[in-house]
């Protein structure tokens, strides 16, 4: 008996043992599942299942990426979100991006109704993709337009004639990658630049008379290049309305009828890793490590290290940056 009795302790405690193992087992199974949940969800902006506005973040130097083109695509088709605020903080970048994200937030816009708020700055590029908007909110102190292209490149000509350097190169014609920047830019080569620049320059002031009505004497007074203050652009017809997002909410409830009511909710848009700003980090704890760190925060204060990155960007630039700053 003392043995039937043992046997059956022992089983009732194995039992619990088992028990326990499989409810821990279901528990870290259930919290896998709502890990990769909650990491999906924040990696393509997926913000519930309620009605809601969703709130898009574009600040920096704008880039080609067909992340963002895929995640705002996928904006456009979402049920939930009723409507989008697009906070615009960006001085630009290459052309060829900022055409992409206007292409993209305009896909969104035919779907469902949109507004931008610029934040501290809409130049350049940044006007770009401020124009895809219904509806253009600024602060009076934030900087819009910079309507125009550039094309920059460094020239060492003068240079290695004193080093007695010489570059040597066997093109198939004159223009081939011209300008090289080791040679004196020959007029032909300045003249096919310049083709490339006032096309590029025509769309741009074409994107800007047709999304904002203007005429032929308002835009030509707009788009030279400056940039303006919220308060000047308005009544250059560049932005709607002065305000923040709380104006942008006002707006969507009188003229698309959007509940003013719905929770405003963060839509992520992920950047790619060539879009981080690796050579700011990179300098930044570099200089950290040698123990240098209050050389580094002071460079990254006058945006030293901000004007190295900006050699990455390559091809035609609608970027707005003041020579003084640099």
């Amino acid at each position: 008996m003392s043995l039937d009795a043992d046997l059956i302790v022992d089983r009732r405690r194995m039992r619990r043992k088992l028990t326990f193992w499989r409810v821990l087992a279901i528990a870290v199974i259930v919290l896998g599942i709502a890990g990769v949940a909650a990491w999906s969800s924040n990696r393509f902006g997926f913000t519930g299942i309620r009605p809601y506005i969703a709130r898009v973040t574009i600040s920096g130097l704008i880039r080609g990426d067909q992340e963002r083109v895929q995640q705002l695509d996928q904006l456009a088709k979402s049920s939930m979100a009723r409507a989008v605020i697009v906070h615009v903080d960006s001085p630009g970048g290459t052309t060829a991006g900022s055409e992409q994200l206007f292409d993209s937030l305009s896909r969104v816009r035919e779907n469902k109704p949109l507004v931008i708020v610029v934040d501290s700055m809409a130049a350049s590029g940044g006007y770009i993709t401020a124009l895809a908007g219904d509806h253009i909110v600024a602060q009076q102190t934030s900087l819009v337009g910079s309507i125009g292209v550039l094309f920059q490149y460094p020239n060492f000509a003068d240079l290695l004639d004193k080093i007695g350097v010489k570059v040597e190169s066997v093109k198939s014609t004159p223009l081939k990658a011209a300008p090289d920047g080791f040679e004196p830019t020959s007029p032909e080569a300045r003249a096919a630049l310049n083709s490339i620049i006032q096309d590029s320059y025509s769309w741009f002031k074409g994107l800007v008379q047709n999304r904002r009505h203007l005429s032929d004497s308002e835009l030509q007074t707009a788009a030279d290049g400056r940039v303006f203050t919220g308060h000047q652009a308005i009544d250059l017809k560049l932005i709607d309305e002065l305000g923040d997002e709380r104006a942008a909410i006002a707006w969507l409830g009188k003229e698309k009828n959007v509940d003013t009511k719905l929770p405003v909710r963060d839509y992520r848009l992920t950047s790619r890793f060539s879009d981080l700003p690796f050579l700011h980090a990179a300098a930044v704890a570099a200089l950290d490590a040698a123990g240098l760190g209050a050389l580094g925060r002071r460079l990254d204060e006058l945006g030293s290290i901000d004007a190295v990155e900006r050699f990455n960007l390559d091809g035609l630039l609608a970027l707005w940056h003041p020579a003084s700053a640099n």
